[in-house]
């Protein structure tokens, strides 16, 4: 019984030693340690100029502006599920999307998720590959 606890163990420990950071994850923790802020935040971004998202952890979300500004929005608390599916949907009603609003998580299949509030929009700059 000893013998079979300690192989499990070692088992174990190789698959968790053995795992290694996909490219998007080196890419993410990349951009997360290496964003310098460039401006003072903003309450609210223009939805005609987002051109893209991209979730970079639970709790941080970068906004790519048409300009190719990239606005970053630190939530104020962690997202269940944001980080693994990566995409969410908002709602709002006016043409802005503000620190006031909220997002909600899609899974893969459409079903919604954890609804979270979204925290204000600090301009980063992002270091070239």
């Amino acid at each position: 019984m000893k013998k079979a606890f300690v192989a499990t163990a070692i088992l174990l420990a190789g698959c968790v030693a053995g795992t290694a950071a996909t490219p998007r994850q080196e890419a993410n923790r990349r951009a997360l340690d290496d964003a310098r802020p460039v401006g003072e935040p903003e309450d609210c971004i223009s939805i005609n100029r987002i051109r893209s998202s991209n979730v970079r952890s639970e709790d941080v979300i970068d906004f790519e502006m048409n300009d190719g500004r990239i606005m970053r929005s630190r939530l104020p608390q962690s997202c269940p599920g944001l980080a693994f599916e990566e995409r969410f949907t908002y709602r709002t009603s006016l043409n802005r999307l503000c620190a006031v609003d909220t997002i909600t998580v899609l899974d893969s299949s459409g079903r919604r998720g954890a609804s979270c509030g979204l925290g204000p929009f600090q301009p980063v700059e992002l270091p070239r590959r």
